[in-house]
């Protein structure tokens, strides 16, 4: 049963194993930045806020990075582990004044191709 006064949200995640996508893109939070909040644009989305850190790696090398970028509709985050050439995301858009569907599974399509995966599962959970 469905509460009375709910936000309706659809959340995406994955798990994307074997990632063939760019080396910075997988191990710079700055890369990772730029490319998420220039996806949340193409999905006509509206940033609010984000928070990226980069992890410092074995012998002086570019561990991983992980962000968020958080949207007025609600928000998208990454974690890389360039050494696994694994990544996790996740998509959450509310539905609160409009439909917002289309954008949130386009936004995670796109942010899904760019780490070019080898193996992907994925997480879908309608929120209400």
């Amino acid at each position: 049963m469905k509460p009375i006064d709910s936000i309706e949200g659809l959340h995406l995640m994955a798990n994307l194993y074997g990632c063939g996508g760019s080396d910075n893109l997988l191990g710079s939070a700055e890369a990772l930045r730029d490319f998420c909040l220039a996806q949340v644009s193409l999905a006509n989305l509206t940033p609010v806020g984000e928070c990226f850190h980069q992890f410092g790696g074995s012998e002086g090398a570019a561990g991983g990075a992980t962000g968020v970028v958080i949207l007025a509709e609600s928000h998208v985050s990454i974690h890389t582990w360039p050494e696994k050439r694994f990544v996790t995301l996740d998509v959450f858009i509310c539905n609160m004044n409009c439909d917002n569907r289309a954008k949130a599974h386009a936004l995670f399509d796109h942010l899904v191709a760019a780490f070019e995966p080898e193996e992907k599962r994925y997480y879908q959970v309608e929120r209400y």
